[in-house]
């Protein structure tokens, strides 16, 4: 496989991961941040996932479709987290899990 084939989802996570990063980072500031604690745990299971993800699709590595199907797993549940809270940065990471999830989908396919 071609490394273009691999572009917009490699996008799609370094886009997901900063996402998931700032907002962790910002729910640990939040006022309550033992409400967050499931929000902040994902976040960075999710952006780890994603750095990952990309660094073997860069490489082309064999394990590359398997590891952005588990990829969207993660990506997935965290959005579906971040959608719970009010939160603009929330908000904003959900929307960057959502679309990695589904590149990612479509990577494993």
């Amino acid at each position: 496989m071609m490394t273009a084939q691999y572009d917009s989802c490699i996008q799609a996570c370094s886009n997901c991961a900063v996402a998931c990063d700032t907002c962790a980072a910002s729910c640990l500031r939040e006022d309550d941040v033992k409400m967050m604690a499931r929000c902040v745990q994902l976040d960075m299971d999710c952006a780890d996932m994603c750095r990952m993800a990309a660094a073997l699709m860069a490489r082309q590595s064999d394990f590359a479709k398997q590891f952005c199907a588990l990829c969207a797993q993660v990506c997935r549940a965290c959005g579906e987290e971040c959608g719970k809270h009010d939160a603009d940065h929330c908000r904003k990471c959900a929307q960057a899990c959502l679309a990695c999830a589904q590149e990612c989908e479509r990577m494993a396919a």
